[in-house]
């Protein structure tokens, strides 16, 4: 898999799409079959067999779970210094789209693009993956306006929920508060929050929760939704880095969502329950009253000819693939954690 004179020669690059401390991702033309890809080069160093972590991740996460929402690695070689991987071409991500103003996206075109993104996390759950990075920049679509989820270089596999893993995962403005408060036990349901706070950026059309830090974060999460109490979510207050803030009642999702219908706030409010037990699954929110309403979600082509729309794709190269070399890049950025201790705070 890793030798291939041929391979590298099979693929003519054409251009730089982005740069990143491990590695670099070319747009080339595969030769043997006439389509562009993207081709993420990964140096070789510091990792396991030589190989970067999440490099091997990606490759054997999308190597074993195959599905039309999640981007298709089509290919992997290797040089002498760097392992190479080859994934679908894709012309835009989801952040690009939501920021356009240029494009307007209707109550369709929101319900389909987040009908395809619960069906790529459907698909990961049910195979026992958390991506634990869903995020805009994290969505691609192709050419065929099909949105995939990408950059799985911080994916694990859950079995057993006694389990412990890092709660340094997930960009802050989509991490969950258990993360936020130092869980290192937890499961699907930080992805669903993620998908959430997609859901809330796709209709406002801005971030729900940008927050400057782990405390800002959660002030904001709070002044939109009311403090949790123990009630409401058990346990929260063993977490390891559990603060404790001054009470906030929860205001109407109304006033901030003044245009979505009443099943769009319901399956918004499943999404971002404080209890990660009671969030729903991704199964079940595609089963949610909110896709079965009129208008329906509109096809991946119908939502391809919005964009195109927009000023977005006018007179560019369509690209990306390129937050896959994020990863390590902004890693550091993201682990920004804080040891809170318990203490109280007031906003």
């Amino acid at each position: 898999m890793l030798q291939a004179n041929h391979r590298v020669k099979r693929y003519q690059k054409e251009k730089v799409l982005g740069e990143g401390t491990f590695g670099i991702v070319n747009k080339a033309k595969d030769t043997k079959t006439g389509q562009y890809v993207a081709i993420k080069k990964v140096r070789m160093g510091n990792s396991k067999d030589g190989v970067a972590i999440p490099a091997l991740r990606e490759i054997k996460i999308l190597q074993d779970v195959r599905h039309e929402n999640l981007i298709n690695l089509l290919d992997v070689f290797g040089t002498s210094s760097n392992i190479n991987l080859v994934f679908d071409y894709c012309i835009a991500d989801l952040e690009q789209i939501i920021k356009d103003k240029t494009i307007a996206l209707s109550t369709a075109e929101v319900k389909g693009a987040l009908k395809m993104i619960l069906c790529g996390v459907a698909k990961l759950h049910d195979h026992w993956v958390l991506h634990r990075d869903l995020k805009p920049s994290n969505i691609l679509m192709d050419t065929q306006g099909v949105l995939k989820l990408t950059d799985f270089g911080l994916s694990k596999l859950f079995a057993s929920p006694d389990r412990k893993y890092t709660n340094q995962v997930v960009t802050r403005w989509y991490r969950a508060p258990e993360l936020l408060f130092g869980a290192t036990q937890y499961g699907t349901g930080i992805d669903m929050w993620s998908v959430g706070c997609i859901f809330a950026e796709l209709m406002l059309r801005q971030p729900y929760f940008p927050g400057d830090s782990d405390i800002d974060q959660l002030s904001k999460i709070y002044s939109a939704l009311g403090t949790p109490t123990e009630e409401e979510w058990p346990g929260v207050a063993a977490l390891p880095a559990y603060v404790e803030f001054t009470p906030k009642p929860r205001p109407p999702m109304r006033l901030t969502f003044t245009a979505a219908s009443d099943e769009a706030l319901d399956l918004l409010n499943q999404f971002l329950l404080f209890d990660p037990c009671k969030r729903i699954s991704a199964h079940d929110a595609l089963n949610h009253p909110y896709f079965k309403k009129a208008p329906l979600p509109c096809s991946p082509n119908q939502f391809l000819e919005k964009v195109r729309s927009g000023r977005l794709l006018l007179g560019s190269d369509s690209h990306h693939v390129v937050s896959q070399v994020e990863t390590d890049d902004h890693l550091s950025k993201r682990r920004r954690y804080s040891d809170f201790g318990k203490r109280r705070l007031e906003f």
